[in-house]
């Protein structure tokens, strides 16, 4: 439980926020402008949901300029230029406020080799396993069962969580926070055909991960074939995401669950890859480029904007009959351009235009 003043005034430096209300009312949980209750802390940041916020019950509403009059009518608030940013540093607040933080130093029960370079105040839990020649920086949590393997590393303040593979040679920056499952550094998916069979190509790079990065569960980066794959300050990957090898990843992009980008592919900084997209290998993206859910992106986007490549969904029976009306686009492109030839022609030699040539 924290009170209001006390959460006002640990982000004083940051915002510049005005608490309307009780400081000294205790608040018992964060929740949503429907569920919250007499003791709870909510957020109204989109105007479309202004019309709940008389019938919520919440002890203290987060809201904008726009919104304080009807935020004031229905009781203790705090108005803030960015309420969505606010209440994500609450959010933040809360849970090192609440959470149970692992002691520092090696359990029993962890492996770490005696060429390995474990800091004062990092922790590593039980089961946990680091090789020889790794770092782990001050403050780092490597949670049970993880790998970091060979003269790999874990930058200071981040958090590893359980069954986290580092793979040898692989660094992951400072603040990070790698969530459960995280493969790092396995081999690329790299083949040479030679007589019907597939001849391996070694993977001889790394992985190279940014500060403040977050990674969802599951999620796999591979390492690169020659050089790294990097992943740059800032990233955001959610669950079940794969990057192949030699993927360049620019500052502060943000994908979510289940977009696969092929390898050497390189996404600019600031960009958004909506769920289930698919980026082709050796392709590049500029920064600031939005990639629309489930679209598959089939050339380079050298412009910032917002693009989609996916057939829209509609009732089956229409969809195959749109379905096999595109398979007749080849020979119907070819039809139009023996149409237009006599045109062509015509034009070419100066001739007018006739029905008959129509």
């Amino acid at each position: 439980m924290l009170r209001l003043a006390d959460i006002v005034g640990s982000l004083t430096a940051e915002f510049d926020a005005r608490l309307l209300g009780d400081p000294e009312l205790v608040i018992q949980r964060l929740s949503t402008l429907e569920q919250a209750g007499p003791r709870d802390l909510t957020f109204l940041s989109h105007p479309k949901y202004i019309t709940k916020l008389p019938q919520s019950l919440a002890g203290c509403v987060v809201a904008g300029p726009s919104a304080e009059d009807a935020a004031i009518r229905r009781g203790a608030c705090i108005i803030v230029d960015d309420p969505y940013r606010y209440f994500a540093r609450i959010t933040q607040i809360w849970k090192q406020h609440h959470s149970i933080q692992p002691p520092a130093g090696i359990h029993p029960g962890a492996f770490v080799d005696p060429l390995a370079s474990v800091a004062s105040g990092a922790s590593i839990a039980a089961f946990a396993c680091i090789g020889p020649g790794a770092v782990i920086a001050a403050g780092a949590r490597i949670a049970e069962h993880c790998v970091i393997g060979r003269n790999a590393s874990v930058g200071a303040d981040s958090r590893i969580s359980a069954h986290v593979t580092v793979g040898d040679d692989c660094r992951i920056g400072e603040r990070c926070i790698v969530h459960s499952g995280v493969v790092i550094g396995a081999d690329g998916f790299g083949f040479a055909p030679y007589k019907g069979r597939w001849e391996k190509i070694e993977q001889l790079g790394g992985v190279s991960i940014g500060n403040d990065v977050e990674i969802g569960a599951n999620t796999c980066i591979d390492r690169g074939a020659l050089t790294d794959t990097v992943i740059e300050d800032g990233v955001k990957l959610d669950n079940l995401i794969q990057i192949g090898h030699n993927v360049r990843v620019g500052a502060h992009t943000a994908m979510a669950g289940c977009v696969g980008v092929a390898g050497s592919a390189t996404i600019g900084a600031h960009c958004t890859v909506g769920g289930g997209a698919v980026v082709l290998g050796h392709l590049q993206l500029a920064d600031h480029v939005h990639i629309s859910a489930a679209s598959v992106v089939t050339r380079s986007i050298l412009k910032p904007g917002n693009y989609t490549g996916l057939f829209p969904i509609d009732d089956n029976a229409v969809w195959e009959k749109n379905a096999a009306t595109l398979k007749q686009l080849h020979r119907l492109r070819d039809r139009v351009k023996q149409l237009e030839k006599p045109l062509e022609d015509a034009a070419a030699k100066g001739l007018p235009h006739t029905k008959e040539q129509s």
